[in-house]
Formats: structure tokens, sequence, C-alpha cells
């Protein structure tokens, strides 16, 4: 039954790192993508991470992604359409998660 038990242990382990990889993932993509967005309405310096980190808590009020597309594109309402916006989020996903990756192996 150790066996069993110790195979238990690592799969869990294993599917709690894969989710907070997740999680660090999403909200780098999300702090990338704030960054990407801010830039494109002037902002810079404490004013353009301020409005990055707005962009992360949008993240928090529904599960799913339509809650930071929804502040984005609000925000950037006649400088970006829905199209480029969601290009950009499905580009900085994988810039995000290759960033966690290549963190994790240092």
């Amino acid at each position: 039954m150790s066996q069993f038990d110790d195979r238990k242990k690592a799969y869990e382990s294993k599917f709690a790192h894969d989710a907070e990889l997740r999680f660090k993932a999403e909200a780098r993509r999300n702090r990338l993508l704030g960054e990407w967005a801010g830039a494109k309405l002037g902002k810079s310096g404490d004013e353009l991470t301020a409005y990055a980190k707005d962009v992360v808590r949008s993240d928090f009020e529904e599960a799913g992604d339509e809650d930071v597309f929804r502040k984005v594109a609000g925000d950037l309402q006649g400088k970006a359409d829905e199209d480029e916006i969601r290009a950009k989020m499905s580009e900085l996903k994988v810039t995000a998660a290759e960033q966690i990756e290549t963190e994790n192996k240092s």
C-alpha cells in the first residue's frame, strides 16, 4: 500500500505544481497585456506599472479570460479592435508560459 500512497502523493504534487505554473503564467500574461495596452494608451513609468497591475486584478472578477478582455477592450476603444486584442492575448500567453518555464529551469 505504501507504493500506492507514494504514487498518489507524487500525482497530487505534480497536479498542484502544474496548477501553480498555470496561475503564474496567466498572471504574467495579464501583466504583459497590461503593459502592451498601457503603452498604446500613452502610459509610461509608474502609470504604466499601475495600469498593468489593474489589468492583473481584473482577472479576479470571474473565471476565464473575458474579464481581462473586457477591461482592456474598454480602455482601448478606438486604439485596438477585438481581433488585435485577442491575438495579443494568445501571443502573450505563449510568451508568459515560456518565461515561467525558463525561470523554473534556472
